[in-house]
């Protein structure tokens, strides 16, 4: 296959809008927080803090930030407001690609090796992609009709996709529907359980920052970074991780069976990524971790941190974090183990439907 540079087919002229000039005007804009929702902000001019880009219908967005996560974006035009974007945004125009084609592209794992490749930063969520050096990047050279046969593919897979996972999320539904049919309001506690402070009845620890070095490299215990929790699906436990370490090198950031983990800084803790350890693991710096010490079983703690909006009990700090003294006061009802276990029987009976109907055959 015939490969361009990104920057040979890029027609985009940066353009810059300072939106507080403007204070009364509503703008359309595609932000990096908004990006989860699919859907542009709409805001004016006065609440807008900072100059932003000017895109329009069809751009494609490639986020800077934590290339990891693999954001790409194409501007819809919802409305007949301004488009305005982040500058966090590297912006890709070509009236000759099909978008929706690039879009793809761009995805792949193929791109996303390379997005990842030349990063600065000190690592996790602060790393950023070098705008020159993804102007670098190959981009295969296909004609219009290729492109849209391609894209026609694609978007026929997703759609079944998409499918299987509204069937996956109905499952999890049905998760959260079980516990408050048996346990109640944990705040209420309208069928009058026994309660206790998170803190009495579990462990609550941070991750440990492990260095690069071979040295530390090998052994069987997973080391867990947030981006490793950024797989796509419902899965509640962890299935992926950066690198595998000793025991000897993970010493006390260790996790064992049934921890429940979770992000504890900055955005990724509004992603909701909450998981359980089937095997031990030891987890990064930015990882909290929650054991429970013998009144609670896994299953049935993991349901009740499911429950929550992390974003809600994050501290009002520039970077918002979630540490033990926000989780450890918190009340949790604390039934018989009898009926937790009951409970949990139910949750792994589900968690073998999702994986059945995770199972996707094209004939």
């Amino acid at each position: 296959m015939e490969y361009t540079k990104l920057k040979y087919i890029n027609e985009y002229q940066n353009e810059s809008i300072n939106p507080s000039q403007f204070p009364e005007t509503e703008f359309e804009m595609y932000s990096v927080p908004s990006y989860d929702t699919w859907h542009p902000e709409y805001v004016i001019g006065k609440d807008i803090g900072s100059s932003k880009i000017l895109v329009q219908k069809n751009d494609i967005l490639l986020c800077k930030i934590n290339p990891r996560i693999n954001r790409v974006w194409i501007v819809s035009d919802e409305s007949d407001k301004q488009n305005i974007a982040s500058s966090e945004w590297i912006v890709i125009r070509n009236h000759s690609y099909n978008p929706e084609y690039l879009a793809w592209y761009f995805r792949s794992k193929f791109f996303q090796n390379y997005m990842t490749s030349e990063v600065t930063g000190i690592g996790g969520s602060l790393t950023r992609a070098q705008p020159k050096r993804v102007g670098d990047y190959p981009v295969p050279v296909l004609s219009r009709e290729e492109q849209d046969n391609i894209v026609k593919t694609l978007n026929t897979l997703q759609k079944v996709v998409n499918a299987k996972k509204e069937e996956l999320n109905k499952c999890d539904y049905l998760i959260k529907a079980r516990f408050v049919e048996m346990f109640g309001d944990q705040k209420t506690n309208p069928l009058g359980w026994k309660q206790a402070c998170i803190g009495d009845v579990c462990t609550l620890k941070s991750g440990t920052s492990l260095p690069i070095d071979k040295e530390n490299e090998g052994g069987d215990i997973p080391y867990i970074k947030v981006g490793d929790m950024n797989y796509p699906g419902n899965e509640r436990y962890i299935i992926s991780s950066s690198r595998f370490v000793s025991r000897k090198t993970a010493g006390k950031g260790i996790f064992n069976i049934g921890s429940i983990i979770f992000p504890k800084r900055g955005g990724a803790i509004g992603t909701n990524k909450k998981r359980m350890t089937k095997v031990p693991i030891c987890a990064d710096l930015n990882i909290m971790g929650i054991t429970p010490n013998g009144e609670l079983i896994p299953e049935y703690l993991l349901s009740y941190f499911d429950m929550l909006d992390m974003r809600e009990l994050a501290d009002g700090s520039s970077v918002p974090q979630i540490n033990n003294k926000n989780i450890s006061p918190l009340k949790i009802c604390v039934p018989p183990l009898i009926k937790q276990e009951e409970f949990a029987k139910i949750v792994k009976q589900i968690d073998k439907s999702k994986l059945l109907k995770s199972t996707i055959r094209f004939c």
